[in-house]
């Protein structure tokens, strides 16, 4: 693992899930849980308010010592003061980001079921890889479903490995033993009472505790 990133759960934020009235108590019941780092993700929302979210955010992760990544917004992500940033394929390039954002900020890099594409991100100095849908997802329907072994066939690139995609408690550990670093998930996570939220958080922390070689070490 590189940097701040550690094995575990990646708790990513969702409107539907987690509105403006319960963001913060379902990110701080992610955090209790185990989450061992938080993507915000927001794109209808005005910018002022998108900003708001993201310094509270920001100062809830940081008085955990979770880093706090941005999705998509290379922007937002300085300005919140953000640990960085999640980059789509059609998003800004990966230079631009480290450019505006420095060599300390994480960028990770959505690679679909693409180890080609894992390649160009990780010669053009990616943090992490994330790969996926692996189920069926809510929150990205229509996206490119992969197996996974292309969880494992990513290792060659001595980066984090990310799984996303309909993943839940039930269906996680499989992806941890192909090779998964972090389980990123987001209905899977959110929703219902903070209690709810941090009871599931703690049932992935498990999983990697009994699953993932190196869970024990990043501790």
């Amino acid at each position: 693992m590189t940097k701040a990133l550690r094995p575990g759960l990646y708790a990513i934020t969702d409107s539907q899930l987690t509105s403006p009235a319960t963001l913060i108590p379902s990110v701080e019941a992610a955090l209790r849980g185990g989450a061992v780092l938080v993507q915000y993700r927001e794109k209808s929302a005005p910018t002022t308010e998108r900003l708001r979210q993201a310094l509270d955010l920001q100062a809830v992760c940081a008085n955990a010592g979770v880093p706090l990544l941005i999705n998509d917004d290379v922007d937002l992500a300085r300005r919140s003061g953000a640990a960085g940033v999640h980059l789509g394929q059609t998003d800004d390039t990966l230079a631009s980001a480290r450019h505006l954002l420095g060599e300390n900020a994480i960028i990770g890099i959505t690679c679909h079921a693409d180890l080609e594409l894992a390649r160009i991100a990780y010669h053009a100095g990616a943090d992490y890889l994330a790969f996926g849908r692996f189920y069926t997802s809510g929150t990205k329907p229509d996206a490119p479903a992969a197996a996974p072994t292309v969880l494992t066939e990513a290792r060659q690139f001595g980066r984090p490995v990310t799984a996303i995609g309909g993943i839940t408690a039930e269906n996680g550990e499989p992806l941890i033993r192909a090779g998964a670093d972090m389980l990123a998930v987001v209905g899977g996570l959110f929703g219902g009472t903070p209690d709810d939220i941090e009871r599931r958080a703690r049932t992935f922390t498990r999983l990697f505790q009994q699953h993932h070689p190196l869970f024990s070490l990043s501790r």
